[in-house]
């Protein structure tokens, strides 16, 4: 360990006369070199005794015996008594520079140091609970207020101070000594290394590794999520407590030096917390995936929730370095979300299947990108924090007049997810093309444009889209189930005749033509679905209102002129009341018409034929 010698060529200071021995009556004397005063002699002497008893050196100490620890009242006295010498070597090496006594006050102050070395790695290194994070950071009065400048050698050996406050005090003391006496550079040594193995230690149990892009890139979802978890958990203890902590011990222990202070919480904190802030960044950088997206959102908040903290804890210059990581993280979770949002947007551009959904029901493409969204629009606080200063990435054209009433979303968020929702849209309209049946293709866009608007009005999508919005694709709704009807249904009503006086051959044609058209109809919807119910009973209800009534009138004005004919059960095979039972089957897959139905098989009335 490297030892300080006095130097002699320090500036020589006046001399201090209550301390210095001078003739002024003897001529001859008036340039003899001034001797040194009893009391200062009295000082070395003092300071010979008790820094002596305390030699790390010295044989009975063989085993380490604390002078904080053994003797409070003595451990004050020996701090006042290497004070009293380092004014009494200054004042030699200006006057007496070659004498005896600056060599044994040279001797004493180095074994002084030494002591106040082995001191100060004892409290840090034995000391380590009353000097953990969560006591440090736990509000110490102490180091609540650092504003007073002055030795607090009023608390050393008081009553009523505890255990943590004593250390505290203890490290304060001996460091601002150390720093005073010429030993900042042994002092801020042993605190670097003691305190950052104590740093580092922490940090690995709260679980903080080092991890490279490959290592995430491999990662499943689940693996995935699990150190994101646990991250986001880690980082608020390791701010809040860990480095907090340390930067309030820093700063009270080295109160007296901000150059020293500020190196120190470097040394200590620089390599674990760059470590910390740099795992978001390698996530942001690791293999992109759509359900990626909420765990940079979940990093990206957490960042954003510990940046006053972190900005405030790591304020020194030479500590920059960490905040700048921390900020790089959150650039980089930023470009990632908007990268992964324009890749989902195209993925839903690029889908290419060409089979068609059975029955009209909803697409799985519908699904997932509706699902998607609502996830996102139940994060827009932070989504909206993620795009406020990033440039679209997403290229595309204004939004069609007819997708909003009056003008499109000012915000960022609710564009971006109504640009999603309209890609997928589109992306629909192709899929009906995929069907053959024109009316079952418009149902396949009612059913899916229902399930759009469904979504939307019980998600967080309604207040970031808007009521208008909504309601111009509940219209749409209307208008592609009524364009089923009116496709699917146009041959059953043009069977039934548009004059009401013809011959009874004709009816029977009538008869005949109606009673096919329906069941092929039937037959062909009888696997067509519509999943929502509301949905289903309007359509069901709207078929009813249109056939039941025309059919009724029909049925009504001339089943009598055929009462003479054989096997009227087959000609006439449905009743008003039978055909509005059919129609409410519609819809539950797996319902056909059997063969042998006849008119008294079925003169209860359903639902449908009673409301019309």
């Amino acid at each position: 360990m490297e030892i300080h010698e006095i130097p002699t060529t320090t500036t020589p200071r006046k001399a201090m006369p209550s301390l210095i021995h001078s003739s002024k009556t003897n001529d001859a004397n008036q340039f003899s070199p001034p001797t040194i005063s009893t009391t200062m002699q009295d000082v070395i002497v003092n300071a010979d005794t008790i820094i002596s008893k305390w030699d790390p050196s010295r044989p009975s100490l063989e085993k380490f015996t604390s002078l904080f620890q053994e003797n409070r009242e003595e451990a004050e006295v020996f701090v006042k008594c290497v004070g009293d010498l380092r004014r009494v070597m200054h004042f030699l090496v200006s006057q007496h520079a070659g004498s005896s006594q600056l060599v044994l006050a040279n001797k004493l102050m180095k074994i002084a140091m030494q002591r106040l070395e082995k001191e100060l790695y004892h409290i840090l290194s034995t000391r380590r609970e009353c000097l953990n994070p969560e006591s440090v950071s736990g509000g110490s009065s102490l180091l609540l207020s650092n504003s007073d400048e002055e030795e607090d050698d009023d608390h050393v050996g008081s009553d009523g101070v505890s255990d943590v406050e004593r250390a505290l005090l203890d490290l304060k003391l001996i460091a601002g000594s150390m720093i005073s006496f010429g030993y900042s550079k042994e002092c801020s040594k042993i605190y670097r290394i003691t305190r950052k193995s104590i740093v580092d230690e922490e940090l690995y149990r709260l679980g903080i590794r080092g991890y490279t892009v490959s290592q995430i890139s491999r990662m499943d979802q689940d693996a995935l999520e699990h150190q994101v978890r646990k991250w986001v958990n880690t980082a608020k203890v390791a701010v809040r407590t860990l480095f907090r902590g340390e930067r309030l011990l820093c700063d009270h222990v080295f109160a007296v030096s901000e150059t020293i202070k500020q190196t120190c919480i470097a040394h200590t904190t620089m390599e674990g917390a760059i470590n910390l802030f740099r795992f978001p960044e390698t996530v942001a950088k690791s293999k992109r995936s759509p359900e990626k997206i909420f765990l940079v959102m979940n990093l990206f908040e957490t960042l954003s929730e510990l940046w006053p903290e972190t900005e405030s804890i790591f304020s020194y210059e030479p500590l920059s370095p960490i905040k700048l990581q921390a900020l790089s993280s959150m650039h980089k979770l930023s470009d990632a979300a908007q990268t992964i949002l324009s890749e989902f947007v195209s993925s839903i551009q690029k889908n290419s299947s060409k089979t068609p959904i059975p029955g009209g029901g909803i697409h799985p493409l519908n699904c997932s990108v509706m699902n998607y969204v609502s996830l996102l629009a139940d994060n827009s606080g932070i989504l909206s924090d993620i795009l406020a200063d990033e440039p679209e990435t997403v290229a595309r054209s204004p939004f069609p007049e007819s997708y909003f009433d009056s003008r499109s979303p000012t915000s960022r968020v609710a564009s971006q997810l109504a640009w999603i929702i309209l890609v997928l849209l589109c992306k629909l309209d192709s899929k009906a093309e995929i069907y053959r049946d024109i009316g079952l293709s418009y149902l396949f866009l009612a059913n899916n444009l229902q399930f759009v608007v469904e979504k939307v009005s019980t998600s967080a999508l309604k207040l970031l889209l808007g009521q208008d919005w909504l309601s111009k694709l509940q219209t749409k709704v209307k208008l592609y189930a009524g364009n089923y009807e009116s496709v699917a249904w146009a041959k059953v009503l043009s069977s039934l005749p548009v004059e009401t006086e013809e011959s009874a051959h004709k009816i029977k044609e009538h008869f005949k033509q109606f009673n096919s058209a329906f069941e092929a109809e039937y037959r062909k919807q009888s696997s067509w679905v519509v999943p929502d119910p509301k949905l289903r009973d309007e359509i069901k209800v709207s078929i009813a209102r249109k056939l039941v009534p025309a059919y009724r009138e029909f049925y009504d004005s001339n089943l009598a002129i055929l009462s003479g004919e054989k096997n009227l059960e087959i000609l006439v095979r449905f009743s008003p009341d039978n055909l509005g039972n059919y129609l409410s089957d519609l819809f539950d897959s797996g319902v056909v018409i059997s063969r042998d139905s006849s008119l008294s098989s079925s003169s209860s009335q359903s639902g449908l034929s009673r409301c019309l």
